[in-house]
């Protein structure tokens, strides 16, 4: 099967997952005061789905296995 769009693929589909998961969590009291805490946490969780998105449009597949690194 070939994957057209990088949604298609099960490692994004699960970063969103998880993604949607975090901010979720770190909407509650114990991250209200703590914004910089807050913001890494959903950055690096945002990060995955990214890093595979922006791969996914690189021109080789050794170039995409690096953004999955």
């Amino acid at each position: 099967m070939r994957i057209e769009r990088f949604e298609d693929i099960e490692a994004w589909q699960l970063a969103r997952e998880l993604t949607c998961k975090v901010y979720g969590l770190t909407k509650k009291a114990k991250f209200a005061h703590d914004f910089g805490l807050r913001g890494q946490i959903q950055d690096a969780a945002g990060s995955s789905m990214h890093n595979i998105a922006e791969g996914f449009d690189s021109e080789t597949n050794r170039e995409f296995v690096r953004f999955l690194r």
